[in-house]
C-alpha cells in the first residue's frame, strides 16, 4: 500500500539524483590578457610575471634581460564542474577569479589553460573571452561600483579532453539519493516506484535502504537507461521535518509548513528614551555687573513601544504568522520571540540560526 503524507508533489528527478551520476570539480591556473591597464601590477604580483615569462618561452620568445611593466595581464584561478556522462569534445562553463591586484577582468581573454581533477589528470582545456557582469567607474571625487569586476565567466569556455569512466551500464541496480534525506520521503518514493512497477512489470523493484537512498533492482533483459527515463518522471510526495531558519544578520525568517506551537503568551516591547536639550540665554539686569550666560535645560522622556500581550496557539504556519503580526513586531523582534518560544518549549520545531 502506498504511503500517504502531507507534502509537495514533485517529479522524482527534482528531489533525487543518481548515485553513479556525480559531478567532478576541476581546477586550473591561467593568465588573462588584453586588459586595458586594469591587470596585475607585476611588481606586487611576481607570480604573474613569472607565468608570463614561462608562457612566452614556451612560444619560443626569449625574455631574458628585461622587465615587463605591462598591466594588461592578470593571473587567475580557473574553476569548472565536469558533469556526469560528459563526452569528449563537449563544452562546459568556466569561472575565472583574480589572484593578484587586478582591478577588473573586463575585456580580457583567457589563454589556453589546463583544468585538472583531484587525481591530477587533465580533463578539460579552457580558453576564450571573459564576460564580467560588474562595472566600475572612477573620477577625481567619486567612485561607482556595481557587482564584482575581478570575477568572470566563460560560457562554454572549456572543451572536455578526457572522459570519466562511467559504471552506469555495468550495474544491476539504480540508486537514487535524496537531496534532503527523510525516511518518510524515501519510503513514499519506494512505494510509488513499486506501484508503477507492479502495473508494468508485475513485481516491485524498489527498496528504501535508509533516509537518503532508494535502491531499484534491474530486471533481466531490462535496459537501465530506459528504466531511468521511466522512473525519473514519476510524481512523488515529499515530507520534511519542522524547521524554522533565521538569519540575524539579514533579518530573514523562513518557517516550514509543519511548524506548530503550543499555547503560549508573548509580549514584546522596546523601551525608548528621548533626551531633548533646549539651552536658554539669560541676560543680566540693566546697569548691573552681571554677564550674559547660557542656562542649560534638559527634558528626558521615556516610553515603551509595543508591549501588547498576544496568546499564540498555532496548529499551522498561518496561525503563527498571524499571531506574531498582531503584536506588530519587526523581523528582528520576531527572531527574538522565536528564540524565546524555543527556550520555553513552545516551539515544536527545530530552530536553525545562521
Amino acid at each position: 500500500m502506498q504511503s500517504t503524507f502531507a507534502g509537495a508533489n514533485v517529479r522524482l528527478k527534482d528531489i533525487a539524483s543518481l548515485q553513479s551520476a556525480r559531478d567532478n570539480q576541476l581546477l586550473g591556473y591561467g593568465l588573462i590578457v588584453g586588459l586595458q591597464g586594469t591587470g596585475d601590477s607585476l611588481r606586487n604580483s611576481p607570480f604573474t610575471e613569472q607565468s608570463l615569462r614561462a608562457m612566452l618561452q614556451n612560444l619560443g620568445i626569449a625574455t631574458e634581460g628585461g622587465q615587463t611593466r605591462s598591466q594588461n595581464i592578470a593571473a587567475v584561478l580557473v574553476t569548472a564542474t565536469l558533469p556526469p556522462f560528459a563526452s569528449l569534445g563537449s563544452r562546459i562553463d568556466v569561472t575565472v577569479s583574480s589572484l593578484g591586484d587586478a582591478s577588473s577582468l573586463r575585456g580580457g581573454t583567457l589563454v589556453m589553460t589546463s583544468l585538472a581533477g583531484a587525481d591530477g589528470e587533465i580533463y578539460a582545456v579552457a580558453q576564450g573571452s571573459v564576460i564580467v557582469s560588474g562595472i566600475t567607474a572612477e573620477a577625481d571625487a567619486a567612485t561607482l561600483q556595481s557587482g564584482v569586476t575581478t570575477t568572470g565567466r566563460l560560457p562554454g569556455g572549456a572543451i572536455i579532453e578526457r572522459e570519466i569512466p562511467a559504471k552506469f551500464k555495468s550495474t544491476n541496480e539504480l540508486v537514487f539519493q535524496l537531496r534532503n534525506p527523510d525516511f518518510s520521503t524515501a519510503v513514499g518514493i519506494a512505494d510509488t516506484i513499486n506501484k508503477y512497477a507492479l502495473n508494468r512489470y508485475g513485481q516491485g523493484i524498489a527498496t528504501a535502504r535508509d533516509s537518503s537512498s532508494i535502491h531499484v533492482t534491474k530486471l533481466p533483459n531490462q535496459d537501465l537507461a530506459r528504466l531511468m527515463s521511466e522512473l525519473e518522471g514519476l510524481i512523488v510526495s515529499t515530507d520534511s521535518p519542522a524547521k524554522v531558519v533565521v538569519n540575524e544578520r539579514t533579518g530573514t525568517i523562513v518557517i516550514g509548513h509543519n511548524v506548530k506551537i503550543s499555547r503560549v503568551a508573548v509580549s514584546h516591547g522596546t523601551l525608548t528614551v528621548q533626551v531633548t536639550e533646549t539651552p536658554t540665554v539669560v541676560q543680566p539686569l540693566p546697569f548691573s555687573d552681571g554677564v550674559t550666560a547660557v542656562e542649560p535645560l534638559s527634558d528626558i522622556t521615556a516610553g515603551v513601544d509595543g508591549g501588547q500581550v498576544a496568546i499564540l496557539d498555532g496548529p499551522d504556519l498561518r496561525t503563527l504568522v498571524a499571531g506574531l503580526n498582531t503584536i506588530g513586531v519587526k523581523p528582528d523582534g520576531i527572531i527574538a520571540i522565536l528564540q524565546g518560544m524555543k527556550s520555553a518549549g513552545a516551539l515544536q520545531a527545530e530552530l536553525v540560526l545562521q
